[in-house]
Formats: structure tokens, C-alpha cells, sequence
């Protein structure tokens, strides 16, 4: 077992003693990503009912994965935790750029850890981990040369932001590639790629002047040994041309007379991983056990006396604890202390390559993919590749053919218009990706400098942004996800179609050119496995069309919202901006009338517009909201004054027929808000009678409470009206309790008698056999346990040091008793970050004091067998109780502290 003071992550060997590869190296690569699923015209994932209890699938996949890896656990014996491990320090990993987007707005922590495993990976082994990604998934052999230029390019440029170094390999989406695809990656200076063993048609050693005629050695049955780089170079023997109706046939061209090849023939460097490893990794228990890992790695171990081998494998990083839930454990285990101790080192792609040069050759298949066995016809054609369900996939080719049309019919476009703005349209796309980092007016100030032929007017940089968002959206619409399951109807197939509806949309703002009808007659060749739906285009009507968002939505999105929110003068409505120009509200009864103005503007592509806007609310669930452009301040004065008159006389009809009179007869109900925020003020909405039903419940409970508590004592089934009362009535006072809470700690005086009006509530709840697992208050008091442990570590009174210590305790024994399932995790982390840097030199400082006032910081170090500890002066104003205290605390957290606790008891 681990030494439990020696919790910094370790390795066998670092790069600088590497001058060529000795002995095994190990890479295990992570291909994460996530599909895009944000809403084409909010910028934002909407809620996505099948990832409850999370908001979406991005997020109940990072609470089970992306964050895990980010901080996975060493566990001791007893279940304590011995260590915290970035696992992206070890792993060969790339991130998809669109995930990368939604890591760095929704959790902050983990994309900087992300980061900071790549760095922390360059420093071990001189090369970080990261690679690179084509930006948006797409099947690369599949898209046209300038698409082709403009994923790699973005990906990475996108790659350069973040980690702040050029990428030296490139994640092809699905590994699918041909050489075009080999030849432009070259082009834009990517080193090398990681691909499936069935790609590999045959290699041989690299010719050379002692050999220069090696045999070659057939592979395509996926028989390339893994276990070394190879060099690919780009003018094979094989023919790059797929047979014109299905990629999975190819020609084999006459072979030339074998030549050594020319010091300067251009090249890309290919790593193939253990295919048998790696589909064990993600279809077996390989990952139940490092133990286990690590034996069936071992495996492959060539026992050829070479002096250096590469064991690697690679699979969807999303395996590691969304697919296979505490395989991150396994992982860190792995990295710290099962490889070293087999004195294997744990490297990347980039690191192995700088110390081993390929000294063989291959050639590739000409289109392939490592998911599909049919070339890349699962993105294209009814090859039999699915995910399950028995259904045809005929839709796919004409979905294909559908969307090629319209790319083609979109660059006509753009080039026909980008011509009027750009110096050069395509390099302007490419460039386009530093404006997707980053909206602010200076950076797009700085894009349209350099890239447009003259200086824009403001109509005229909202067309370029247009022609550029078009053609981005013209991209997003061929990732992969939409082909690769069963039926076009799934929400990847309908997400891709949103793409391209946004796409279309736009073409007609900027060029008035409609091209949606005949886009539907091409969908309509796509059988749908659905009755519902028939075919692509009863799809697209039903499912995209629908859902489409106009400027006078948003703006009706905003009065409705107005009612039920104070909006800043300067308010966000998802990516547009909203300036509030003027705004009145008044109430009669249950009637009420908001009029008002509001600038909006897109963040995306800077349209604007001023809107004048009428909401009334009747009462209940029903709404009347009226928009219009603004027409000039005397007309919008005399509509304000108008409408307001009405009110008085109390009419709702004489209110709304006056609407209709002055802004016409389309209007806007509680129906038309954006999913989130229809559903937040349904819940308002709805407050007041559930506040009357809590009432109702509460008053049952507390005449019935003896009958109850009756009921129990005899062991009897109690009625159900009975315990549904109670659960409500407990439930909604615990949450109320809860709530009152968190407020208290916002100001700085959380009350023990709040927390012990909760622990009441959880002793009637048990008494009554209720188990109160409400969702909000499980997240309300991990809110506050967080906050309180991090408020005690940076506490420098310590006069109070003991209570809250005492507190803390008690609420985490008042959330096992109201919420079995309360997490610990963050608090666990915060701890263990403080372990090293506060804690154990507070332990070190005691037992200074108490053992020789004079003994030097080497000295207490190994005296307490520890290592990498920086010892304080033995002058702290913590007292040893309270040090002990906190370690106790830490006990209480599952952390592996009680080395420490033992030696300050002993010595004291």
C-alpha cells in the first residue's frame, strides 16, 4: 500500500534522462468530446429531459467524468483518501473544441485543471499531452477540400488559445482518414495522429542504404504491431480513390520500383493503438483493478529484447466514469503506482516520439474509420453500422446528399457577397475562429481590420458577421453524430438540421436568396424508420422548424420575463444584449400592464434593433404580449398613454382589443418563452397555490401528529393521505429551513439555531420513517458545508476555530440524516489542497514544539518520514487541540490523516 505521506503523484522517469527510449512506455489516450448541443440561436444548451436530475447531458457527463478524472481518488484500505490525482497529467488526451467552449463557461476549476495537466505533463516529460482536435467532429474524407483546411485550422488555432503551444497531433473525428486528408494535416504542420490498427494496410522497415529494398509486410487484417511509431508517407503505392459508390473498395496500383525515400518526401508520423486492449477497456472489467489494468497491458509486452517498446491504447475518454462509473480511480491508481512500480514509464504520443523516431514504414488503407467497417460509409450510406434497433438506415445517403446541396449553394453565396467585404472570403473564415473566442468589440474590431477591403459601416459589418456565422453554421452541420446512430429523428440528427436551418436563415438575411424549400424536397428522400415522421423533411417541419427564434421573440421573451424580473438597464438575454430604453409596469386587481422599449442586440453578429413592446397579464397562466418596431418617440408616448388609460377602466377585453388595434394581430403568450425561463415562471406562477396546499398540509400534520406518531408506536400501516401530509409539510419546512440557512451564511451569522431547528426536522422525519430526499436542499447544503470549510481554512482568528469546526461536523451529520446521497467531494478537494500547503505544516510547527524546540525543518521531516513538506516556525497561533481537531475533520472527509493525528497524540 501506499505511503500515506508521500501523496504527490510520482514517476519512474523524467524526459531529461531520456535522451532515446529505454524499457516500456505506456500511453493511454482519451478521445473526449461531446456533440454540440447548444440552441443555433441562444448560444446555450436548453434542458434535456432524459439527463435528470442534471440540466443536460454535457453536464451529468462531466459530474461523472470530466470532473472525476479531474480530481480522482487514491484510496486507501479502509476507503480513505491517500491521494488526489489530476488524471489529465497522465493521460494522452484531447478535449473537442465545442466541449472545451461549454468546460471553460460552466466550470472553470476543471477546464483549468485540463490545462494545467498539459503543463504539468510538458514539465515531466519535456512534451505535454494534449493534442489537437478537428474542430467540429467532422468526417473528414467526407468534406471538400476548403472545409477540410478550415477544421484543421480551427482546431488548431482553437488548440493555440488555450494551452498556449502549437499541437503536434491532430484527433481525426472517428480516426476516419484518406491521404487528402493526411496531405493537408501535413500542409499545416500536424507531426503525427493516432489511428485504429484496421487502417493499416502494410508497412516494412524504412528503406535505407543498407536495405533499400525491405519487404513489405500485409497488415490489413489489423496484424500492425502497436507497439512502435510508423512513418506514413503521403505518395503511396495504395490508390487514394475509393470506388465511386462505397469507400470500403479499394485498387492496389502497380508498384514502382522501391526507392529510399527523398530526405525531404513529406511525411506524418502514425501511432496505432492495441486495438484487443482497447476495446477490453471499454466492453470488458479490464478497468476494475490498476492490478488488473496494468496485467493485461502487460500483455502485449514484446519479450524481442528491443530495447524500448510502446504499449498504447486509446478509447472514448468518456469510458473513464460516465461508461464505466470509478474507472478514474483505476487510472490514478495506475499512473502513480502500479506502472512505476512495474518500472514502466508513462509517456504521450509527442514525448515517445522526440525519443524514438520511426524506423518503419506504412501504408494506409485509402478511406477508413475506426468505428465503421465500411470505410465511412456509416456517415453516408445503409452500411449496417449502428447503434442498435434493428431499423435501416436509408435515410443517411440522401441526408448526405441533402446537406452537400446546400454547402454548395451556401459557398456561392458566400463568395458572391464575402467578395463585397473580404480581402480574401476563405482566409477569412479560417480567421473566423478568433472572433468565435472571443466576441468582444475590440477583437472584432482587430478580425475586420485585417481581413475586409475597407473600413465596414455597421449594416455592413452585421452582413460579414452573417456570411461568417452562415458558413459556420455550415459546418457545425456535418458533425458526425447526426449519422452515426440508428434514425434521423434522434436529437443528433435533428441538431445537425438546426445547424443547417440556422444556415439558411441566415443566407436569406444577408443575400435574400430562400433555399429552405428546396432543402425539404431533398430531405424528403430520406425514409424515416418513424411513422410519425415518414421521411427527413416531416422531421425537419416537425422538429427544427418549430423551434425556430426571430428577433421579435427574444424581445417578447423579455416583456413577458419583465413581469416577474427587475431587469438591469443592461440585462443579458442569452447571447444578446438588452438595453432597457424606457419600462412601466402598473397592477389593477389581478391585471397587469407593463409597456416599454428595449434595444437588442445579438453578441453573435451584432444586429440590433429597438422594439416597443406591450405585455398584459390577466392573471394565472394567461398572457397577451404585443411587439413592434419602434416607430418614432410620439407614437410610442401615445400607445404608452393609450394602453395605461384602458387599465384604468379594468376591461381585459377593452385591453386587448386595444393592442390589437395598435400593434396588430400577432401576439405572444407564456408558450412562446424560451424553454428555462417558461418553466421558472411557471413555478412562480404556481407558488401561490402550493403555497395554500403547504398550509392545508402543514394544518393536517399538525392536527394529526399524535394519530401518527400512534400509528407507529403499534407498528399499523398508516393511511396514505396521513403520511403524504407529513412528507409535504416536513418537506417544504426543511426546505424552507434550508433556504433561511444559506441566506444566514451570506451575512456572515450562520445560527446554530437554525441548524438545530434542521436537526429537529430530520429527528421527526426518522421518527415518522420520511425520508426527506429533496434535491434542492441536498445542493443548498453542500453550498454551505463548501463555503464554511473554506471560510475555516483561511480563518485567521482562531479564536472561533473549535465552533466552527463544530459546525461543519454537524452539518455534515444533518445532511447524512436529511440526504443520504450528500457529496463530499468538493469539500474532500478543498481539504486535501490545504493538506499540504496549511495543514500538515501546522502538524510540523507542533511537533517541533513539542519534541525540540531547536529541531531544523530536515530534521522533523524525517523524524515524521515525510517528504516535499515545508516546515513553519513551531510560532502558530493554533492550538494543538485545534489542529487536532481539524484533523479530525479530515477524518470525518474520508481523508487518510491519522499518521498525523497519531504522532501529535503521541508526542503529546
Amino acid at each position: 500500500m501506499v505511503d500515506p505521506d508521500t501523496l504527490a503523484p510520482n514517476q519512474s522517469r523524467s524526459s531529461e534522462f531520456d535522451p532515446q527510449a529505454i524499457g516500456v512506455y505506456v500511453a493511454v489516450h482519451g478521445h473526449f468530446y461531446q456533440p454540440p448541443r447548444e440552441n443555433p440561436y441562444l448560444d446555450a444548451i436548453e434542458r434535456q429531459p432524459g439527463a435528470e436530475p442534471y440540466h443536460d447531458w454535457n453536464e451529468r457527463i462531466h459530474y461523472e467524468c470530466y470532473r472525476p478524472n479531474a480530481f480522482a481518488r487514491i484510496l486507501s484500505d479502509r476507503g480513505e483518501i491517500l491521494g488526489i490525482v489530476n488524471n489529465y497529467e497522465y493521460l494522452s488526451f484531447n478535449v473537442g473544441p465545442t466541449l472545451m467552449n461549454w468546460l471553460e463557461r460552466y466550470d472553470r476549476e476543471v477546464y483549468e485543471r485540463i490545462l494545467d495537466g498539459d503543463r504539468q505533463s510538458a514539465k515531466r516529460l519535456g512534451k505535454g499531452n494534449a493534442i489537437a482536435q478537428v474542430y467540429n467532429h467532422m468526417i473528414m474524407p467526407l468534406a471538400n477540400e476548403r472545409d477540410k483546411l478550415t477544421q484543421i485550422r480551427w482546431g488548431i488555432a482553437d488548440f493555440r488559445s488555450r494551452f498556449h503551444r502549437d499541437p503536434e497531433g491532430m484527433w481525426l473525428a472517428e480516426t476516419a482518414v484518406d491521404y487528402p486528408t493526411l496531405e493537408t494535416l501535413v500542409t499545416e504542420g500536424i507531426r503525427f495522429i493516432i489511428l485504429a490498427p484496421s487502417q493499416a494496410e502494410r508497412c516494412r522497415p524504412i528503406p535505407n542504404v543498407d536495405n533499400p529494398q525491405p519487404e513489405w509486410h500485409e497488415v490489413g487484417g489489423s496484424q500492425i504491431d502497436p507497439t512502435r511509431p510508423y512513418r506514413c508517407y503521403l505518395q503511396p503505392a495504395i490508390a487514394s480513390t475509393p470506388d465511386s459508390l462505397s469507400t470500403h473498395h479499394f485498387s492496389r496500383r502497380p508498384l514502382s520500383k522501391p526507392q529510399i525515400p527523398h530526405p525531404n518526401a513529406p511525411y506524418i508520423d502514425i501511432f496505432f493503438y492495441d486495438g484487443p486492449i482497447s476495446r477490453d477497456m471499454g466492453f470488458s472489467d479490464v478497468l476494475s483493478s490498476a492490478h488488473h489494468f496494468a496485467g493485461r497491458l502487460g500483455q502485449a509486452v514484446r519479450g524481442d529484447h528491443r530495447p524500448a517498446q510502446l504499449i498504447a491504447v486509446a478509447t472514448d475518454g468518456e469510458t473513464f466514469g460516465h461508461h464505466k462509473g470509478g474507472t478514474e480511480k483505476c487510472l490514478a491508481y495506475s499512473f502513480t503506482e502500479e506502472f512505476p512500480r512495474r518500472n514502466w514509464t508513462v509517456t504521450n504520443f509527442a514525448h515517445y516520439l522526440s525519443i524514438s523516431s520511426p524506423t518503419w514504414e506504412v501504408e494506409l488503407k485509402p478511406v477508413t474509420a475506426w468505428s465503421c467497417a465500411h470505410g465511412v460509409d456509416r456517415w453516408q450510406d445503409d452500411c449496417g453500422c449502428a447503434g442498435g434497433g434493428g431499423w435501416h438506415q436509408k435515410w443517411r445517403k440522401p441526408l448526405r446528399n441533402a446537406l452537400n446541396w446546400l454547402r454548395d449553394r451556401l459557398i456561392l453565396i458566400y463568395e458572391e457577397v464575402g467578395n463585397k467585404f473580404f480581402i480574401d472570403p476563405w482566409a477569412a473564415r479560417d480567421e473566423y475562429i478568433q472572433v468565435m473566442r472571443d466576441r468582444s468589440e475590440e477583437n472584432v474590431n482587430r478580425f475586420f481590420s485585417k481581413q475586409t477591403t475597407h473600413k465596414l459601416d455597421a449594416t455592413e459589418r452585421v452582413d460579414a458577421l452573417r456570411l461568417l456565422e452562415m458558413q459556420r453554421h455550415a459546418l457545425l452541420m456535418f458533425t458526425s453524430c447526426g449519422w452515426f446512430f440508428e434514425e434521423i429523428s434522434r436529437p443528433e440528427g435533428v441538431q445537425i438540421l438546426r445547424y443547417a436551418a440556422r444556415a439558411i436563415e441566415l443566407a436569406v438575411e444577408v443575400a435574400g436568396i430562400h433555399l429552405e424549400t428546396e432543402f425539404i424536397q431533398h430531405l424528403d428522400l430520406a425514409p424515416s424508420n418513424i411513422d410519425l415522421f415518414k421521411t427527413g423533411a416531416e422531421v425537419y417541419r416537425q422538429q427544427v422548424m418549430t423551434n425556430q427564434i426571430s428577433l421579435d421573440q427574444v424581445a417578447a421573451h423579455y416583456a413577458i420575463s419583465s413581469l416577474f424580473t427587475t431587469f438591469t438597464p443592461e440585462a443579458q438575454v442569452y447571447c444578446y444584449k438588452a438595453h432597457q430604453i424606457d419600462y412601466l409596469m402598473q397592477r389593477i386587481g389581478a391585471l397587469s400592464l407593463a409597456v416599454g422599449q428595449v434595444r437588442l442586440t445579438s453578441e453573435i453578429t451584432q444586429e440590433n434593433q429597438v422594439f416597443v413592446f406591450a405585455v398584459f397579464h390577466l392573471g394565472g397562466w394567461d398572457f397577451h404580449c404585443c411587439i413592434q418596431p419602434f416607430g418614432g418617440r410620439r407614437s410610442y408616448t401615445m400607445l404608452k398613454e393609450r394602453l395605461f388609460t384602458v387599465l384604468e377602466e379594468a376591461s381585459a377585453a377593452g385591453a386587448i382589443l386595444e393592442m390589437v388595434r395598435l400593434f396588430g394581430d400577432q401576439s405572444f403568450s407564456l408558450k412562446n418563452l424560451f424553454a428555462e425561463e417558461r418553466h421558472r415562471i411557471m413555478r412562480l406562477l404556481s407558488q401561490e397555490t402550493l403555497t395554500r396546499l403547504d398550509q392545508l398540509y402543514s394544518q393536517v400534520y399538525r392536527d394529526n401528529y399524535g394519530v401518527l406518531m400512534a400509528f407507529h408506536r403499534d407498528e399499523l400501516e398508516v393511511p396514505v393521505e396521513l403520511q403524504v401530509a407529513a412528507e409535504v409539510a416536513l418537506g417544504h419546512r426543511c426546505l424552507t429551513v434550508m433556504k433561511s440557512l444559506e441566506v444566514e451564511q451570506g451575512e456572515g451569522k450562520l445560527g446554530l439555531a437554525t441548524v438545530a431547528e434542521l436537526e429537529a426536522i430530520a429527528t421527526e422525519a426518522s421518527q415518522l420513517r420520511i425520508k426527506l430526499q429533496i434535491l434542492e436542499v441536498k445542493q443548498i447544503l453542500e453550498r454551505i458545508l463548501w463555503r464554511s470549510l473554506a471560510q475555516l481554512l483561511e480563518q485567521e482568528n482562531t479564536a472561533t476555530v473549535n465552533a466552527e469546526i463544530d459546525r461543519i461536523d454537524r452539518l455534515i451529520n444533518l445532511g447524512n440524516r436529511l440526504s443520504p446521497g450528500l457529496s463530499l467531494d468538493r469539500l474532500q478537494d478543498l481539504y486535501f489542497q490545504s493538506l499540504h500547503s496549511q495543514i500538515v505544516p501546522l502538524c510540523l510547527g507542533w511537533l517541533q514544539r513539542l519534541t525540540a524546540p531547536t529541531l531544523t525543518a530536515e530534521q522533523a521531516e524525517k523524524a515524521t518520514n515525510t517528504t516535499t513538506l515545508v516546515c513553519i516556525e513551531p510560532t502558530t497561533r493554533w492550538e494543538l487541540s485545534q489542529i487536532e481537531k481539524l484533523l479530525e475533520l479530515g477524518q470525518k472527509l474520508s481523508l487518510d490523516v491519522h499518521r498525523w493525528l497519531q504522532l501529535l497524540r503521541n508526542e503529546n
